[in-house]
């Protein structure tokens, strides 16, 4: 018969072992817990390497803050909750979703640039830069966003630029952003540089330009955009317009003339027709112009000497013709003159040759005839290049049969004695008598 003393030890027994159980379950559920709680806080790292993040769980844990429970469910992992973050600035808390949904459809970030997008501190996350906005100078705002070489890859810019009201200065360029350009920009009242050179952009021009306001610096550069350029933005109040290495198809619009930039880049797409004549006299602040390898047709005018402020000009590979006139002698800043892979000919102006800051003019694989002693100067300096033309006596010239052919076909120029008008004083010879007023180049 069993003792009551033996009955009493055997459930003293199971009830600490019960006990003990019930202890170590609630340990490591409570251990559990706090390691979800911990990785969710620090982002999702299940580890130092980061390979937890994608190995270990089937799925992302959503936090629930009122029931302090997660919820196991197959999604884009969730920024932490704006609630419990504390910003500077109501701006700022407005336009951290915007941020964290944009680094929700990065599809590659080789830097890791994005790795610094977590938190409240937004000034501080990488390529992010804050400032007082114009309207509010007790306010800080997200003023600026330089992403220029972290080759970020992403579908599309919309829903995150055109979502951020402060911003003054966007700058992008050598990503892979693709995509098209949200109509929504032109509603950014601050925006005054864009910058989304060297990306992946296609479709039309980026209408949306054309309704800001205080844009002065304009680069979309090296994209896939295609047709035609809207002439108004030739009369926009830009400093910069960088539209080269697209695929633009389209005579260069009339209006060219009355734009402001200093800097005119539309170099490697379609422009066809004629370089117009009241390109230079309106655009007499033009530093640097560059027209190479398009489709530009007809004579060079003589209005290119009013060009007085340009350091660069680059016409090359394209289909001019006609001499090149002596008018260019004027271009006393010039630094750079390119006109190869044209079909320009006649002599070279020993006036252009004599341009005191002039470090290299490329004359090569046109039809030149004739070339002066200062000219076969620079040849020996290094300066002028004029391999591959019909010049009598100097090295690497074009056949004599290939000259023939070229030559021997009738070839002229509207206001052919214009080529020689001199629109300025020389400093190496004298004064060049004014001349009437000419009718404009066709």
């Amino acid at each position: 018969m069993i003792s009551s003393k033996s009955i009493m030890a055997a459930a003293l027994t199971a009830l600490s072992f019960l006990l003990t159980s019930l202890i170590v379950n609630t340990v490591l559920a409570s251990s559990s817990d706090r390691k979800t709680t911990l990785e969710y806080f620090l982002g999702g790292r299940g580890s130092r390497t980061g390979e937890g993040r994608s190995k270990s769980r089937g799925c992302n844990n959503e936090f629930h803050s009122n029931s302090m429970k997660f919820r196991c469910q197959k999604s884009t992992p969730l920024p932490q909750e704006t609630a419990t973050l504390v910003f500077a600035d109501q701006r700022l808390k407005v336009v951290y979703p915007v941020i964290q949904k944009f680094k929700s459809i990065v599809t590659s970030d080789p830097l890791g640039v994005t790795k610094s997008w977590v938190g409240s501190d937004i000034c501080s996350y990488r390529g992010f830069y804050c400032d007082h906005p114009p309207d509010n100078q007790s306010a800080i705002a997200l003023a600026s966003i330089d992403f220029n070489g972290f080759q970020i890859s992403a579908p599309t810019l919309d829903g995150f630029l055109d979502q951020l009201p402060d911003i003054a200065l966007f700058h992008a360029n050598s990503n892979k952003f693709s995509g098209t350009i949200s109509p929504n920009i032109s509603k950014l009242p601050y925006l005054y540089e864009f910058d989304i050179s060297n990306n992946q952009f296609s479709g039309p021009f980026p209408m949306a330009v054309l309704g800001m306001n205080n844009l002065s610096f304009l680069d979309i550069r090296f994209n896939r955009f295609s047709g035609s350029v809207p002439p108004q933005i030739f009369t926009q109040n830009l400093d910069v317009l960088f539209i080269n290495n697209n695929n633009f198809m389209q005579m260069l619009p009339d209006n060219l003339s009355i734009s402001h930039v200093l800097y005119l880049t539309l170099a490697n797409n379609k422009f066809t027709g004629p370089i117009p004549g009241g390109i230079a006299k309106s655009l007499s602040s033009l530093t640097e112009v560059l027209l190479l390898n398009n489709q530009l047709t007809g004579c060079l005018p003589y209005e290119l000497g009013f060009l007085k402020e340009a350091r660069v000009f680059d016409a090359s590979e394209n289909h001019l013709t006609g001499p090149l006139p002596f008018s260019l002698g004027c271009l006393k800043k010039v630094e750079q003159l390119n006109f190869t892979c044209n079909q320009l000919y006649g002599m070279v102006p020993e006036v252009v040759c004599k341009l005191e800051n002039l470090m290299n003019l490329s004359l090569s694989y046109n039809y030149f005839t004739n070339i002066g002693p200062y000219c076969l100067f620079l040849i020996e300096r290094g300066v002028l290049d004029v391999r591959n033309n019909c010049i009598p006596g100097l090295p690497s010239q074009r056949s004599i049969a290939e000259c023939v052919e070229f030559l021997s076909y009738p070839r002229t120029c509207p206001y052919m004695w214009s080529y020689i008008y001199i629109p300025c004083v020389l400093h190496f010879g004298p004064p060049v008598i004014s001349v009437p007023e000419m009718a404009p180049t066709p």
